[in-house]
């Protein structure tokens, strides 16, 4: 990866809103904004992203700060914590989780890839939201010391209280080149209403961004890199782990963005056991003896099948979360490199999660809870539409190219790396598997 040699600069840093913050007191926060978000989930809905004094109450407390570097007014707490501040937010609203993790969690890039003199513009005092696609908005044209942008990308997810956006233009030449830049709100405009008419995730703030003559500075761009497989195998060589002295920002990105994802998807199928629970205690068999659910043999197991299969997912993506801080410890103290392999492995993990949170909540969950429960409007069918989405985004269609790709490096076999043409042998021999 290449970038604009930033020079030497000294830069004072900003303090947190609260020092000393705990990750335990900012999970007690995101789950103390449940019964918020469980009253406006169709409000949300409808708008397609969460009301100002949602968005608000999220940014107070403090949750959008989690990954931004301390440096720079923010909390750097770690990837575990950021999971069960995700569950949480997902117990209370799928939609408003997915909007506030894919408007967090880049922090944790920039603060790992870009250069000292692009963090410190962009994070500023800490108030930072980018949301990310990997697909690029067109082809990127150098003007006056930086790169102008045209172009746009659709399924932005987190775009509406945006402070920048961070993606990917194909560089000049046709060779298939690109570049991984960081947009401030300034240089974009966002066009509603591209994402609320599909199945599920209504809320999730999904919008298109438009690009026409944008421009950044060369600082905030970095040559021929790939967001999805950023090298950081020399970690002297990534910018974060100097600059914050944490093994965190000299991760990969894959993980964590599956992570992410599956984050939503425990904590949405959490949301539909709370509520089957509460039918469990409310609603009565369908068949003699009419009693109470809970009461019932058959829907103890039901309830107790659905428990287990949560609690074994969430623990696997836990133990997910702790692998990529490994990984990144690793990385930093022992040089033991953090491996595209090691990557997707992660990602593997965390996407078998999404898959299992979507099984238990289709097989377990929503067959037995009875017709009243898909209603439109019923929190049930509200979450089942989530979870749907969630089963059938682009991510989880990754499954079996993950597969293979964790097999191919265990195995020694070289790979052509994701997003580069391959060319000559290599090309050949690609299109031979």
């Amino acid at each position: 990866m290449t970038s604009a040699s930033n020079g030497p600069r000294e830069v004072a840093a900003v303090a947190p809103p609260e020092l000393g913050l705990t990750a335990r007191q900012l999970i007690a926060r995101a789950a103390a904004l449940r019964p918020m978000l469980l009253e406006r989930q169709a409000e949300v809905e409808e708008r397609t992203y969460p009301a100002e004094d949602v968005h608000r109450a999220v940014q107070h407390a403090g949750i959008y700060r989690l990954f931004v570097p301390r440096r720079y007014g923010g909390y750097e707490l770690d990837v575990p914590t950021f999971a069960r501040v995700g569950i949480e937010l997902a117990r209370g609203c799928p939609s408003t989780a997915w909007n506030v993790l894919l408007a967090s969690n880049h922090a944790l890039h920039v603060g790992s890839f870009f250069g000292e003199r692009a963090q410190a513009e962009a994070f500023g005092d800490g108030d930072f939201r980018a949301p990310a696609v990997t697909a690029p908005i067109g082809v990127a044209k150098p003007r006056d010391g930086g790169w102008e942008l045209n172009g746009s990308v659709a399924y932005c997810s987190g775009a509406p209280y945006s402070t920048h956006y961070m993606g990917q233009a194909l560089m000049p030449g046709g060779e298939g080149r690109q570049l991984l830049f960081l947009a401030p709100r300034s240089e974009f405009v966002m066009v509603e209403g591209s994402w609320g008419d599909l199945l599920g995730l209504k809320g999730s703030g999904s919008h298109t961004l438009r690009f026409d003559g944008g421009w950044v500075p060369a600082h905030f761009v970095l040559e021929d890199t790939l967001m999805v497989d950023v090298d950081v195998s020399d970690p002297a060589n990534v910018p974060g782990v100097a600059l914050h002295g944490n093994p965190m920002y000299g991760g990969r990105t894959m993980g964590l963005f599956t992570i992410t994802l599956a984050s939503v998807m425990v904590g949405a199928v959490h949301n539909a056991l709370d509520e089957y629970e509460r039918q469990m205690h409310e609603k009565r068999t369908p068949l003699p003896p009419f009693v109470a659910r809970r009461d019932d043999p058959d829907y103890q197991r039901y309830f107790g099948a659905a428990m287990a299969k949560i609690a074994t997912a969430e623990a696997a993506l836990l133990q997910a979360c702790e692998q990529h801080m490994e990984h990144c410890r690793r990385a930093a103290e022992d040089g033991v490199a953090y491996s595209y392999g090691a990557d997707m492995l992660v990602g593997c993990i965390a996407r078998e999660v999404m898959v299992a949170a979507w099984e238990t909540m289709q097989a377990d969950i929503f067959r037995t809870s009875g017709s009243s429960s898909s209603r439109h409007g019923e929190r049930l069918e509200r979450i089942y539409r989530d979870l749907s989405m969630g089963n059938s985004h682009r991510n989880t269609l990754l499954r079996d190219f993950a597969y293979r790709a964790v097999a191919m490096e265990r195995l020694g076999i070289p790979r052509v790396a994701v997003g580069r043409a391959p060319s000559g042998r290599a090309a050949s021999q690609e299109a031979a598997r």
